[in-house]
């Protein structure tokens, strides 16, 4: 068997995969029910914002913290932060008692956001008695985060942490500078126009099919949790700390990793649009790379992991084909940057060498075929910029929403080049990544944020 058949079989299959996963991906996320909240006083909640050179966004989230959710307990661990990370929490602290500061000092800091999280978690649990860890719960926050002020009342419900079963749990990520018209103050109109896109299509993809893959995990049993909004119940993070006291793992997914540990320990995980954080969206395609590239390498560093998955009994056979699908995502999209390429470019070479055959194919029937791919292809997409504005941004036009969604084909394209990035990195054994800097490091005249 030739390379052509051989790429064209494995470009339909994948095709189809894709094609199958995406319509699982939109029939959950039109049926999504929604979280009833309840009193969430019968918790004590822990904020926890690993930070490292922070200062640029940490003073704005302690303030937003404490004051839109009065009761609840705010920790900052400082990661040997070489700005005033350290002196905007200790400020803060000074006048809030329910600010505080964990530092973390060199070689033993900077390892990771996982070892972050890890040191927050031993400081809080060794003030609460083991029998009453599970009404404690912990709350990860990027530096810049900014939760919805339901978002106790909303994890409280009776499906959420009201239900003894249930170890984390995942809200809705939201970009919070998507409606910033004017986002680079000294940019020209191209500059802006580009920079407001980029953050508006990484909203559309956490909210759309970020989103819908997780209500899809609903009905697998396998929802997981991500690295900003995620709240862990103290038991549960105690259950699978081991003697070192370390939930958390060493991949740079830690998160996902995370979520893992817990499923295979018997807990269940839970996710929720009905409460949210927002984070900043990145304005240049560089730092969306890099980002990108350390969550595709995170996710190859797990696939150790697909061995305990299925050689456990708290996976259903839906929860298997769901984590193993994930896990060897970037790996299929390694193999589809290949094989993709190889029939059109035959198509191409066909075309020039036999030009008259190539026309009355297409003139009976080819064309049609191509047109059939093509509106398929397209339509996986575009799909997304419809719901969008269906269930998240009422207030956009249509023609703007699908155009956002075929913007998400450019967008969706960086997978393949993120892959192979994340492959060679992983080849090379390179593990350490530097800070995602913020907007306004990176933009010294950024237009802002959006509304706190």
């Amino acid at each position: 068997m030739t390379l052509l058949p051989i790429s064209i079989a494995l470009s339909l299959l994948l095709a189809v995969i894709f094609l199958i996963y995406v319509t699982m991906l939109v029939e959950r996320y039109v049926r999504y029910l929604r979280h009833e909240p309840a009193d969430p006083s019968g918790f004590t909640w822990h904020f926890v914002i690993p930070a490292l050179n922070e200062q640029a966004v940490l003073g704005d989230t302690l303030d937003y913290l404490t004051g839109t959710f009065p009761t609840a307990q705010v920790w900052v661990v400082d990661d040997a932060s070489e700005d005033a990370t350290a002196a905007i929490a200790t400020e803060r602290s000074r006048s809030n008692e329910r600010v505080k500061l964990l530092s973390r000092v060199l070689p033993l800091a900077r390892t990771g956001k996982g070892d972050a999280l890890n040191h927050a978690y031993k400081q809080i649990a060794a003030g609460i008695p083991a029998d009453e860890q599970d009404r404690h719960v912990m709350i990860v926050v990027d530096a810049d985060g900014v939760p919805s002020a339901n978002l106790l009342e909303v994890c409280a419900g009776e499906k959420l942490f009201g239900d003894e079963g249930i170890a984390a749990v995942q809200v809705e990520v939201r970009m919070i500078n998507r409606d910033v018209h004017q986002p680079l103050k000294e940019g020209s109109r191209f500059a802006n126009w580009y920079a407001r896109t980029l953050v508006r299509l990484q909203d559309i993809e956490f909210r759309g099919p970020i989103s819908a893959m997780q209500m899809l995990r609903g009905r697998t049993g396998t929802i997981n949790v991500g690295g900003n909004g995620q709240l862990v119940r103290l038991s549960a993070l105690s259950s699978i700390a081991g003697e070192q006291g370390e939930p958390w793992g060493q991949a740079l997914l830690e998160d996902y990793e995370l979520g893992l540990r817990l499923m295979l320990a018997g807990w269940r995980n839970a996710y929720t649009v009905d409460s949210w954080v927002e984070q900043e969206g990145l304005y240049e395609m560089s730092l969306l790379l890099a980002q990108r590239t350390r969550w595709a390498q995170g996710s190859m560093q797990c696939l150790p992991y697909l061995r305990n998955v299925w050689a456990s009994r708290n996976f259903s056979n839906s929860g298997l084909v769901e984590v193993t699908y994930y896990l060897f995502q970037p790996w299929m999209q390694i193999v589809g940057s290949i094989v993709f390429p190889i029939p059109v470019l035959v198509f191409i070479q066909n075309n020039s060498l036999y030009n008259d055959f190539v026309g009355q194919y297409l003139l009976f029937g080819g064309a049609l075929m191509f047109a059939f791919y093509a509106a398929i292809g397209l339509g996986e997409f575009v799909i997304w910029g419809y719901l969008y504005r269906r269930y998240s941004e009422t207030a956009i036009s249509m023609p703007r929403a699908l155009g956002w969604g075929l913007g998400l084909i450019a967008y969706n394209f960086l997978i393949y080049v993120i892959a192979w990035r994340a492959l060679f990195r992983l080849l090379g054994g390179r593990h350490e990544w530097p800070k995602t800097l913020r907007n306004a490091e990176t933009f010294g005249g950024a237009g802002g944020t959006g509304p706190r």
